[in-house]
């Protein structure tokens, strides 16, 4: 991988190699979910920050969703209906690259994960293991997914190059 995020021919096929989980990717999707409800269970049930780390975990708190919200947002919005919850892009879709989608590829996966973040903040610190594991599981949802992609969007190498950020504007 070079430093613009863009794979070589090997980690193409790495990705084409990943596991489909279902026609659309039905398996990617109830993973995530179930990632989502863990960091949910985890904020709920699990012990509290220590008090003395307030005001600095509410900041944090704060900045994880006000850059993730409209990372999520945005990026459902521009999809429209397009939006899948399935990494496998609608078949009558058209490739995105404007609005949000021209500052990173995927942008609702780094908002989820901005989101989860700022949720482990307030709630607990347990809730920073879902999102340990949200991270990777993300970006190999992604590398299928771009598997798809470049099979469905003769642009999307193009735009790939282009875009070198996958989640977080020009940060990741």
């Amino acid at each position: 991988m070079n430093r613009s995020g863009v794979t070589g021919r090997r980690g193409l096929a790495g990705a084409r190699d990943l596991p489909s989980l279902g026609r659309r990717g039905e398996g990617w999707a109830a993973l995530q979910v179930a990632l989502i409800g863990a960091s949910i269970a985890a904020g709920l049930r699990g012990p509290d920050w220590p008090s003395e780390t307030r005001g600095r975990r509410r900041v944090g708190a704060g900045l994880a969703f006000l850059a993730g919200a409209p990372l999520l947002v945005g990026g459902g919005r521009k999809l429209g209906r397009q939006l899948t919850p399935f990494p496998k892009p609608a078949a009558e879709g058209n490739l995105k690259e404007d609005g949000v989608y021209r500052l990173v590829r995927h942008p609702m996966y780094g908002g989820g994960l901005l989101v989860m973040a700022g949720w482990a903040l307030v709630s607990s610190p347990l809730a920073l293991a879902p999102l340990a594991l949200a991270a990777p599981f993300m970006d190999l949802k992604r590398r299928r997914e771009e598997a798809w992609l470049l099979l469905q969007h003769p642009g999307y190498r193009e735009y790939r190059a282009r875009v070198p950020h996958r989640f977080i504007p020009f940060v990741w």
